[in-house]
């Protein structure tokens, strides 16, 4: 449920590592930024949108869902959607704009999740495993809950966009924590996420059990050239998230396998 864009070269450490993440403190004012800013609302959300496809009557958990904005949209495009969050005020949030049409869970991707083994036909994972350090367990527990045959759509930071974001340069092939300030209309949010090498991020999908099927670096939504014609540019020439497909082979009969 990130936003990240026009970040510099050279970012200042939150001066309280403790306090980063903290979605509760600025709920409301991210999730005004991300309803429609270019990155999300014309480039990330409809870019998971086109790789989760036609899920009429598909069982889809939203992991990380934020105020709900991509929960909205595969509800409206016929899924039956069940979201997670570890924030109460993003979850707050997301019930004002859902409703009763999803059910909505306060859970972290950290600990076991709440569900049934293949209780799910898709997980969409829209930028949260960066905020992750070791991916395995996490996984582990979504391809549990996704049935054989199901899939994975996941976003994350580029991992060549994130290695940038210090100087000196990180070392690549390490996994590394990095961390900057956001500004929402005045406010500071202090945040820290998870780095790593491409090869790190499918050999942690391939280790729990699931099988790639795409590795997607989408453009923007033309739609967005008059919008933001100075950053439409920008983001069209450079990579800034990458997007997954994982699917849970069809033979696979249970988290044991």
């Amino acid at each position: 449920m990130e936003r990240l864009t026009n970040l510099p070269e050279v970012l200042a450490q939150p001066a309280d590592p403790v306090l980063a993440n903290d979605y509760d403190g600025f709920a409301g004012a991210y999730s005004a930024e991300n309803e429609n800013s270019l990155v999300n609302a014309y480039y990330e959300r409809p870019a998971m949108l086109d790789l989760a496809a036609d899920v009429t009557g598909r069982q889809v958990l939203d992991a990380g869902c934020g105020s709900g904005p991509l929960s909205a949209a595969l509800r409206d495009r016929g899924a039956v959607v069940t979201a997670i969050d570890a924030s109460a005020g993003m979850l707050a949030l997301a019930r004002r704009r859902l409703g009763d049409d999803v059910a909505l869970h306060a859970v972290d991707l950290n600990d076991p999740l709440p569900f049934d083994d293949a209780a799910f036909d898709d997980v969409v994972a829209s930028l949260v495993l960066h905020y992750i350090e070791d991916w395995g367990p996490t996984l582990a527990e979504l391809r549990r809950v996704i049935r054989p045959g199901g899939r994975l759509i996941a976003s994350v930071d580029h991992p060549f966009v994130a290695y940038t974001i210090k100087d000196p340069r990180p070392d690549y092939f390490a996994t590394t924590s990095y961390a900057f300030d956001w500004t929402f209309n005045g406010q500071s949010a202090p945040m820290r996420f998870w780095r790593k090498p491409l090869h790190a991020m499918t050999e942690a999908f391939t280790t729990a059990g699931f099988r790639l099927s795409v590795i997607s670096e989408p453009q923007p939504d033309p739609a967005a050239r008059e919008l933001f014609p100075d950053d439409f540019h920008a983001l069209s020439a450079k990579p800034c998230f990458l997007f997954f497909v994982l699917e849970v082979p069809p033979s696979a009969a249970g988290s044991g396998e």
